[in-house]
């Protein structure tokens, strides 16, 4: 056995975790908590992460909001910045109701730099995101989805164009709060690669379902809510140097 020991709350506290020698899973031992990016180490780090690192995002319920969000990230846009073009759209009233705004309306309020701590920087996609955010407005206007099942949800919500797995779960994710679907960037792939949980001969989008199954047991095994856990290694991940975070 190994215990783990952090400050929570401004008290100490303890957790008690098998044995580095053991398996978390078949192949896959728990390692020390001391060792940087093991099963050890990620079972101690959800353990004291605070409740607003839990990846749990509500825009007030608004479904059009979410999925406006989580468009305007994504592949080679920094949190950061999709944040910046969202506050933008809202402000505008891009989310507020149907029918949505035209394209060439949202192009031009993308096409402005945004202000991004203290920076001007300017939005690489603004072309394509304002076309797809206008075909995702419209699809959930005359197509309702079924929120009531995460993974019905995630379906209808993978409909629409510009929209997979990954998104379509960040979606869910952040509209329900639900532990049923894992949102598995590249990030989360690396650590999970690091510790062996996945392979290295994976593709996605076509093995997302099986990945999905087994971040979802790792997450189980290791006693974290998966919500926590992919929200805390895409935290930590994304900071370290690419040297550490990328698998050999």
């Amino acid at each position: 056995m190994q215990t783990a020991f952090a400050m929570v709350d401004g008290r100490m506290a303890s957790w008690t975790l098998p044995a580095p020698e053991e398996e978390v899973m078949p192949g896959v031992a728990w390692g020390s908590v001391s060792d940087v990016l093991s099963p050890a180490y990620w079972a101690a780090v959800a353990r004291t992460a605070p409740e607003a690192a839990h990846g749990f995002v509500c825009l007030d319920g608004n479904l059009a909001a979410e999925v406006g969000f989580c468009l305007l990230g994504g592949h080679g846009i920094s949190a950061e910045v999709a944040l910046a073009a969202y506050e933008r759209l809202a402000d505008e009233g891009v989310f507020d109701g149907a029918p949505p705004p035209g394209e060439e309306q949202i192009f031009e309020m993308l096409r402005r730099p945004l202000t991004v701590e203290r920076r001007q920087i300017r939005y690489r996609f603004p072309r394509q995101r304002s076309a797809r955010i206008v075909r995702a407005l419209t699809l959930l206007c005359d197509r309702p989805v079924r929120t009531s099942d995460p993974h019905l949800f995630r379906d209808d919500l993978m409909r629409i164009s510009g929209i997979g797995p990954k998104t379509a779960s960040w979606i869910v994710r952040n509209h329900t709060g639900s532990d049923a679907v894992a949102i598995l960037d590249i990030h989360i792939v690396r650590a999970c690669q690091l510790m062996q949980v996945f392979g290295r001969d994976i593709r996605l989008p076509r093995d997302y379902a099986r990945l999905e199954e087994l971040f979802l047991t790792f997450a189980r095994r290791i006693g974290v809510d998966a919500a926590v856990l992919d929200a805390v290694m895409w935290s930590q991940m994304r900071r370290l140097p690419l040297a550490i975070a990328r698998p050999c």
